[in-house]
Parts: C-alpha cells; sequence; structure tokens
C-alpha cells in the first residue's frame, strides 16, 4: 500500500512539473497555425492539369468476359483455367447394409 502511494505522489509531482512548464513557455510555441496558402511561383503561365475522365459505371463492352474454367478443347489449344481446381470432397465408405 505505501508503494502504490509513493507512485501516486510521484506520478502527481511530475505532472505538476510538467504543466508549471508548459505554461512557463511562450504560448506561440505551443499552439502552431498553419502558413497561408500560396500559389506556386510561375503558375499564371503553366496550362491547368487535365479534368478527370467521367466514369460511366457500366463494364466495357469490347472486351468478352472470360469463363473461369474453359473446356476442355480449349485446354487442349492452351487456355489456362483462371481458378486452381476445386478440392476433392471428403466422401465416406459406402454404408453397408446389414445382415439379416
Amino acid at each position: 500500500m505505501l508503494g502504490a502511494s509513493t507512485l501516486i505522489a510521484v506520478g502527481l509531482i511530475i505532472s505538476a512539473l510538467s504543466l508549471t512548464e508548459i505554461r512557463a513557455r511562450d504560448s506561440q510555441h505551443v499552439a502552431q497555425a498553419t502558413p497561408p496558402t500560396q500559389s506556386t511561383p510561375g503558375s499564371e503561365t503553366k496550362p491547368p492539369a487535365p479534368s478527370e475522365p467521367g466514369t460511366t459505371g457500366q463494364r466495357p463492352h469490347d472486351i468478352p468476359p472470360q469463363p473461369a474454367r474453359p473446356d476442355p478443347e480449349a485446354q487442349k489449344l492452351g487456355a489456362q483455367p483462371a481458378l486452381p481446381p476445386a478440392p476433392a470432397e471428403k466422401v465416406a465408405p459406402p454404408i453397408r447394409e446389414k445382415e439379416k
């Protein structure tokens, strides 16, 4: 209990010293303001930036969608599947019927 009280007292003393040091400093150094914005030198002679291209929100129609699994004939011609093969399903041995 004595150790906890000592730690609390030391913490309060350090806090009080920190607050007095902050108040003793010049207030302009504590609160910094952002300087006013200035234009870039020579910005009058530079052309304006190009505008952003507008998006229509639709998919492009010039590229047809490709299947994730090409048919076997296309795979023979060299088409690669877009996805890895699916994992094999876990199958239990067949249930044997009880002998009568």
